[in-house]
């Protein structure tokens, strides 16, 4: 496929998508790639550090109100 038939594609409304595109097999499809690939790495102490920062803020808004 030409690069500008894929710009074209992405432009086009989500209306106009909507009928062409199979919603389900594209979410299987999508959930073997990440199941496959991300899902069996590890998650990085970055992320953990986030994710527990994160925590922290929903504590402190929680305790607020």
């Amino acid at each position: 496929m030409k690069p500008s038939a894929v710009a074209r594609d992405i432009r086009r409304p989500a209306s106009a998508l909507s009928g062409s595109v199979d919603t389900g097999h594209l979410g299987l499809t999508l959930r073997r790639v990440y199941e496959g690939s991300v899902d069996t790495q590890p998650i990085t102490d970055a992320q953990i550090e986030l994710l527990l920062r994160l925590r922290q803020k929903e504590r402190e808004l929680r305790r607020a109100s």
